[in-house]
């Protein structure tokens, strides 16, 4: 051991440090030596990591968050019991009598009455194409119309400044207007729960009554008028049964899946038959119409629906709204929402990554899209390129110079909201 008065000590030390946190010098520091010797620990590398990596952390995490959310969803969510889904056979050329044979029912002597309602928001094309497919076979149709979106913007009438168009179906039309409520902040989903109880009312205006058909389903779920008609006139058939439809984007060119089955069909039951956009039966009818989301001709309808809907979130920046992106997504079958597949299955998620892969089949789609496909070119597979916005209206025919008869008017409650429908018939 050293005979001085300092101690051995076995370890290096930090000169700098070893001056600068003497008890006997710390009043005569500069702020340059109290910065060193207090990071005298830290490892330099590892600091400047922390503090670029973190924030570029929280980055990607606001940006794609949402996506290592839809990802993961089969770590936290259990997909839905499987459906009891129904063979459906359907020929041109096999009598009516077999059909019904073939899915196990029997035959009435004269059909059901068939009742057609619908939410509506903008969809005039699509709503063209759902009326002439099943005109032939529907007694009466049902349109509700609001004044506000279900995320509570103002909205023209678009039904009523374009009802001339739809003159076709006038002679079975109940045509009915609500009021829209305007709660700022409020889930879009309350809105949408309020105008289809508001629906309830306008169907039983309409005169339904015990075993008629009601179709429940929104405008772009479009029931094939063969699978009304076997409905229709098959007896026996289930008190409720969802229809399974064939799941296209934007047009009939990007097929997506067949897995929609919101749309439904009921034997209506006075006080207990309640309007519904949700799983309401085990039983789904295979192959049995078309659901074409975001299927419009203006790019100015797509912002609009993706401000106006109840997943109104989805819009998580604002240059989701730009028109040249639209566009492009349009033709390029990618998503407008830049989401993952709404999947309960790694499998399903990674079979659907990517772009939806273009179609060019338009066999077995609506027969009056078909026959109008000069008029609907660009529903039809390679035709991706959009108009900009809707032409004016002010050439239209408004909705008070329609010609009606004996309008009448109905009160009745939702939840605990009051409301009000205005009904019109020609």
């Amino acid at each position: 051991m050293p005979e001085t008065g300092y101690p051995y000590r076995s370890k290096k030390t930090d000169d700098i440090c070893d001056d600068v946190c003497g008890e006997a010098s710390r009043a005569a520091l500069s702020m340059s030596k109290r910065l060193r010797c207090a990071l005298r620990w830290f490892d330099l590398k590892a600091l400047l990591l922390l503090l670029i990596g973190v924030p570029i952390l929280i980055f990607v995490i606001h940006v794609h968050g949402q996506k290592f959310t839809y990802f993961l969803r089969p770590l936290w969510e259990s997909p839905p019991k499987p459906f009891r889904t129904m063979p459906h056979y359907h020929h041109e050329n096999v009598s009516m009598e077999n059909l019904c044979k073939l899915h196990g029912w029997g035959i009435r002597e004269i059909p059901r009455r068939v009742f057609d309602a619908v939410l509506f928001s903008n969809e005039l094309d699509i709503l063209e194409v759902r009326w002439n497919e099943l005109s032939p076979y529907v007694s009466e149709f049902i349109l509700l119309e609001s004044n506000s979106t279900f995320t509570g913007l103002k909205k023209p009438l678009f039904f009523a400044s374009n009802r001339r168009r739809f003159k076709f179906v006038e002679s079975r039309l109940t045509y009915g207007t609500v009021g829209g409520r305007f709660v700022k902040g409020e889930n879009p989903f309350v809105e949408e729960s309020y105008q289809r109880v508001a629906l309830d009312q306008l169907i039983r205006i309409a005169g339904i009554s015990d075993d008629d058909l009601l179709i429940m389903s929104d405008v772009d779920e479009i029931p094939s008028g063969h699978t009304i008609n076997l409905l229709r006139w098959c007896d026996d058939i289930p008190e409720m049964l969802h229809l399974q439809m064939r799941n296209y984007l934007y047009s009939f060119e990007f097929y997506v899946d067949d897995d929609s089955w919101r749309a439904s069909i009921h034997r209506y039951r006075d006080g207990k038959t309640r309007y519904a956009h949700f799983r309401q039966t085990d039983d789904l009818l295979a192959d049995s119409g078309w659901h074409c989301s975001f299927c419009f001709r203006h790019i100015s309808e797509f912002i609009f629906k993706m401000k106006a809907y109840s997943h109104v979130d989805r819009v998580r920046f604002s240059y989701y709204l730009s028109p040249s992106r639209i566009q492009d997504v349009i033709c390029h079958g990618a998503d407008l929402f830049d989401m993952l597949p709404e999947e309960y299955t790694f499998q399903k998620i990674i079979a659907k990554l990517g772009p939806i892969p273009s179609s060019y089949s338009a066999v077995n789609l609506p027969s009056y899209l078909i026959q109008n496909a000069d008029r609907y070119r660009y529903l039809l597979p390679g035709n991706c390129k959009r108009e900009s916005y809707m032409k004016s209206l002010d050439d239209k025919l408004t909705a008070d110079q329609v010609p009606v008869k004996s309008p009448a008017c109905a009160v009745g409650k939702a939840s605990s909201e009051g409301f009000q429908i205005s009904n019109t018939r020609a």
